[in-house]
């Protein structure tokens, strides 16, 4: 029974996908047509009122919108996402070339959430209801609410500006690009190809640029995961066997760390999906502020070129990411928890 109902809670989860992702990319389609046909909106002014109406026909924008949203949609499942109107590259390529920055600033945010939140959480647990549980609220609600791109501007003044200890912009200095360039293949993700390079110093420049993005990215989640285990270490406390064992003198520390740590880990794992959707959505703006170049980078630059069918199509695969990675969450989650199959 419990196999089966673990299966079943996978099959679920798993067909859900399926009209997660319809609803999302079908809103996305509708909302961008809102602005009328991508053509006119990102080239209307560059071109003549003939070579206008011809690329709008070539493109198919001149056909009824019913027809419009089917053929995409079915391009959509087939993997086609469409090509960028202003420089005509597919938008699969952008991903791949994009995203890898995307993909190595989520970690690196993940990572200082956890490094963050975590001992903090079980720090405030510890002094519960004191001055320095207080403090740490405040400072959760402080990370989680200020906008990511004042506390990037704000981390860009204190450590690049004023103190200049660590580069204001940029994934890596001109010297260390030319490096990873210089490799037969790429992996896009410069920490690795760092590494690939055999030069401690590359590797340390790469680290050294990430760190300010890492940290904007990351306390947005840190707040998130410090009220999450604070939470769930005061709650787990309150069980009897951890009575039990305060009972035959085991020290308040101890309880923390080794009675009430690991379940309060649980409720991380469930919400890390939904993390992700916020690491995201907040990639756009860190990305900008640092030029760090990934898909937030670039889909904000097509927004000012007003090139919507690329807008469309990253926020479109952007959906479908969330979509998977909740899944994947899901399955953690129940894996750690068999609670949660029920």
């Amino acid at each position: 029974m419990r196999g089966g109902g673990f299966w079943r809670y996978l099959l679920v989860r798993f067909l859900l996908i399926i009209p997660t992702i319809f609803i999302l990319v079908t809103l996305v389609f509708f909302l961008m047509r809102l602005t009328g046909d991508p053509i006119t909106a990102s080239l209307g002014d560059r071109l003549t009122p003939d070579q206008l109406a011809q690329r709008i026909h070539d493109a198919g924008y001149d056909r009824p919108i019913l027809v419009q949203y089917l053929e995409y949609l079915g391009n959509v499942f087939t993997g086609n996402f469409g090509s960028s109107i202003t420089d005509g590259r597919p938008i699969s390529e952008i991903l791949f070339t994009y995203g890898s920055a995307t993909l190595e600033l989520v970690i690196y945010s993940l990572i200082v959430a956890f490094i963050v939140g975590i001992p903090l959480g079980m720090v405030a647990a510890y002094f519960r209801d004191r001055w320095g549980d207080a403090g740490l609220r405040v400072f959760a609600i402080l990370s989680y609410a200020t906008p990511v791109f004042f506390a990037g501007l704000v981390l860009k003044l204190i450590f690049s500006v004023w103190l200049k200890v660590l580069p204001v912009a940029g994934r890596a200095s001109t010297r260390t690009e030319i490096k990873i360039q210089g490799l037969d293949s790429q992996t896009g993700i410069y920490f690795i190809d760092a590494l690939r390079t055999g030069s401690s110093a590359a590797v340390a420049d790469v680290l050294a640029h990430a760190v300010l993005p890492a940290l904007t990215l990351g306390l947005l989640t840190a707040g998130v995961f410090l009220r999450l285990v604070r939470t769930n270490v005061i709650g787990t406390l309150s069980r009897d066997y951890v009575d039990a064992a305060r009972s035959r003198g085991v020290g308040e520390y101890r309880l923390v760390r080794k009675h009430a740590l690991k379940p309060a880990l649980v409720p991380i794992i469930t919400v890390i999906g939904l993390q992700i959707a916020l690491l995201l959505g907040g990639a756009v703006l860190t990305e900008t502020t640092f030029e760090w170049k990934g898909l937030g980078f670039q889909l904000a630059d097509y927004l000012a070129k007003r090139d919507f069918v690329a807008v469309q199509g990253i926020v479109a695969l952007l959906a479908v990411i969330v979509a998977v990675t909740n899944f994947i969450v899901d399955i953690v989650a129940a894996i750690l928890d068999p609670r949660v199959r029920y």
